[in-house]
């Protein structure tokens, strides 16, 4: 869902969360995470790396930046574009 349209009040299925529509939440669910209340307490760069181990494929970076959306989200910041986590994906020298 675009960040503009979430509200902290209707967070019932995944795609009630910033960035993350059908396929995004395929992978959440692949990733053992079915509810948005299961992201508390998840580490991105852990995500983004089981991710890339289950599918056996190098996800595109896009998809941490994503990560790094949701669960800053549920650790109670403002819903955010993915692409503002981009420079912090960058600097993290991870991926």
């Amino acid at each position: 869902m675009h960040p503009d349209k979430v509200r902290r009040d209707r967070l019932r299925t995944l795609t009630d969360l910033p960035n993350i529509g059908p396929s995004m939440a395929a992978d959440l669910k692949l990733l053992g995470i079915h509810r948005p209340d299961e992201l508390r307490g998840q580490c991105p760069y852990e995500m983004y790396e089981r991710l890339c181990r289950l599918t056996q494929t190098q996800q595109d970076p896009c998809v941490l930046d994503v990560f790094l959306s949701i669960t800053d989200f549920m650790a109670g910041n403002p819903p955010r574009v993915w692409w503002e986590f981009t420079d912090e994906r960058k600097q993290s020298q991870r991926i």
